[in-house]
């Protein structure tokens, strides 16, 4: 239900809020613009959202609630999960037996109210809040949990059994595996992956010190300090992993990998484990693997324009390769996967080689690599080749054999999806023609080279506007073509024709705001294989001037692309140039 403009006009003129010459400017611009009176009287700063929601409340009878200083118990407020509280602006923080009491900024977001009726299985209280009570609150899903999990670690660390090597005697693994499965360590461990789940990070890190044992999460490609144990909790804790993984519990001076999976809150994360012997014991990095990820499209994962349009031509074609390039942790697993989900139609026989099978994916068969029994990317695209596949994707052209072999199947009428380890998409010709490639092989097979970086994304609700200074534009302007991202913006619709660069917003993260960065978005560049790039890879031109070319063909720069997103309020100029130069 929301507030007719009769009687918002009439409370607010009762109750002098607004002068009566603002109140008729509303009024017109309001009619002129077809927007309601309540967004005309925020648009033109005669009253904030906040004030807009307490007459809300008065006049349509729903309470009103301020949640800055309360602490909301973490069993009610993890009743609605971090992601859908965040896009929906919706916070539970009062349950009797039959009813949950939700904060929310809109109270006319019904589907928000019935997701969270079906989940809880409660009659559900609307009450309307402020933004800083949201806030407030949506912090309390990292800091409740951060609380938690101190109190659950020193709890049950004082109760664990201690793992030593007493008189030069080794403890068995029998011994081993009855400590590993003591609930004191289970719960640790338990505790600490659940945490990272919620957390979003990318990684665990465990590493053994000389006086404690030091937790760490990546998240958003950041390491973060997350806990520091007691040092006698390193050997517990890393026998309760190597169970989990299935890997030899008294092998301590090779390093070994292993893989586990959990489920949470009916999402599925398969954990990839590394164990590696260090002077002060055994470090554990644990990637995780979100599984069943389907649904990406290539405008969510940062593609638009021309860069969007190349990709999909390219995925039009029925044989020919896509490259994707970057470093480690770049996206380019998910771009590929990305790009499969798309083209998994019943038409088409997909097939791939990886190393590991990050996402599985319905439909599509998955093998992995498995280098310590001679089943390498190439001897596996061999017998892929074997399979009547349509579609191939390759995890990593590491060599030239493996490289050959995707040539030869592009080459034979099929798709495939490759990714290389090059600093940029101009890079990946010569780096395939070291390889061994022959380049008139290349300039025929070649459909597109896709360089990416993932950059952090600011909150819309923790950024503040600025324009860029003509110290700043002078600096930008060395390393990137503004003229061209400028005419990027306005052929895409994002600015108005006559815009420029002294009137374009750009953003900036509110000072001491620890929050205002969530999730990554990836920045691009798409070489498209023209007929002069053909022509320059045939004679042999650098990777310079093959991306000179490009640029004079209309590509944005991974920068470039950067300096676009941080101009639409998805990053910061800071984050990108962070991210660039790393």
């Amino acid at each position: 239900m929301r507030i007719q403009d009769t009687q918002l006009k009439r409370f607010v003129m009762d109750s002098g809020l607004v002068p009566k010459k603002d109140m008729e400017a509303a009024e017109k611009v309001a009619k002129e613009e077809k927007r309601t009176l309540a967004d005309a009287l925020v648009a033109g700063g005669c009253m904030s959202e906040d004030d807009l929601r307490r007459v809300e409340s008065y006049v349509l009878g729903i309470p009103f609630v301020s949640l800055k200083d309360t602490k909301i118990d973490f069993e009610i407020l993890s009743l609605i999960p971090e992601p859908v509280a965040r896009n929906h602006n919706i916070i539970a923080f009062k349950k009797s037996k039959d009813t949950l009491e939700v904060a929310m900024l809109d109270t006319a977001d019904l589907p928000a109210i019935d997701f969270v009726k079906k989940k809880v299985g409660l009659k559900i209280l609307p009450r309307l809040t402020d933004t800083e009570s949201m806030r407030e609150a949506l912090r309390q899903y990292q800091k409740t949990l951060k609380d938690e999990f101190g109190d659950i670690i020193m709890k049950e660390t004082s109760a664990l059994k201690v793992v030593a090597e007493e008189d030069g005697e080794e403890v068995s693994e029998e011994d081993l595996k009855k400590m590993a499965e003591d609930l004191p360590v289970v719960r640790i461990v338990d505790t600490l992956l659940r945490h990272a789940i919620i957390q979003g990070a990318s990684d665990i890190h465990i590493e053994p010190m000389e006086e404690s044992v030091l937790v760490r999460y990546r998240i958003d490609g950041i390491l973060h300090d997350a806990m520091t144990l007691p040092r006698h909790a390193a050997g517990t804790i890393a026998a309760r992993i190597k169970v989990l993984s299935n890997l030899k519990l008294d092998q301590k001076r090779l390093p070994q990998d292993g893989r586990f999976k959990m489920e949470m809150d009916g999402q599925k994360v398969s954990f990839r484990v590394s164990v590696l012997p260090i002077y002060y014991g055994e470090k554990i990095v644990m990637r995780l693997l979100r599984e069943n990820r389907s649904g990406f499209n290539l405008e969510g994962i940062g593609f638009h324009g021309r860069t969007l349009e190349r990709v999909h031509d390219a995925m039009k074609q029925t044989t020919g390769i896509i490259l994707v390039t970057g470093p480690t942790g770049s996206g380019k697993t998910t771009t590929l996967y990305t790009v499969l989900d798309l083209l998994n139609t019943p038409e088409v026989n997909i097939s791939t080689i990886e190393d590991p099978i990050e996402y599985q994916m319905p439909r599509i068969n998955q093998t992995q690599v498995k280098s310590d029994i001679g089943f390498t990317f190439s001897s596996g695209l061999r017998s892929l080749m074997r399979q009547d596949p349509d579609i191939i994707m390759v995890g990593e052209i590491r060599d030239e054999e493996t490289a050959s072999l995707a040539i030869n199947a592009a080459l034979t009428g099929h798709l495939v999806l490759a990714t290389v380890h090059t600093n940029s998409a101009a890079g990946t010709v010569a780096r395939l023609i070291d390889m061994g490639v022959e380049s008139f092989l290349l300039t025929s097979t070649l459909r597109v080279a896709v360089g990416q970086r993932l950059v952090r994304r600011l909150q819309e609700d923790a950024r503040e506007e600025y324009t860029l200074s003509a110290s700043e534009k002078a600096e930008l302007a060395k390393h990137a073509d503004l003229d061209t991202i400028l005419a990027a913006m306005k052929e895409e619709g994002i600015v108005k024709e006559s815009a420029t660069w002294s009137t374009i917003p750009f953003y900036r993260a509110k000072e001491g705001d620890e929050d205002a960065f969530k999730g990554r978005t990836g920045i691009h560049e798409v070489l498209s294989i023209s007929p002069a790039i053909q022509e320059m890879v045939m004679a042999n031109k650098t990777a310079d001037e093959i991306e000179a070319q490009a640029r004079k063909e209309g590509m944005l720069t991974m920068l470039e692309d950067g300096i676009y997103k941080a101009a639409r309020g998805v990053t910061t100029v800071e984050e990108v140039l962070r991210v660039i130069n790393e």
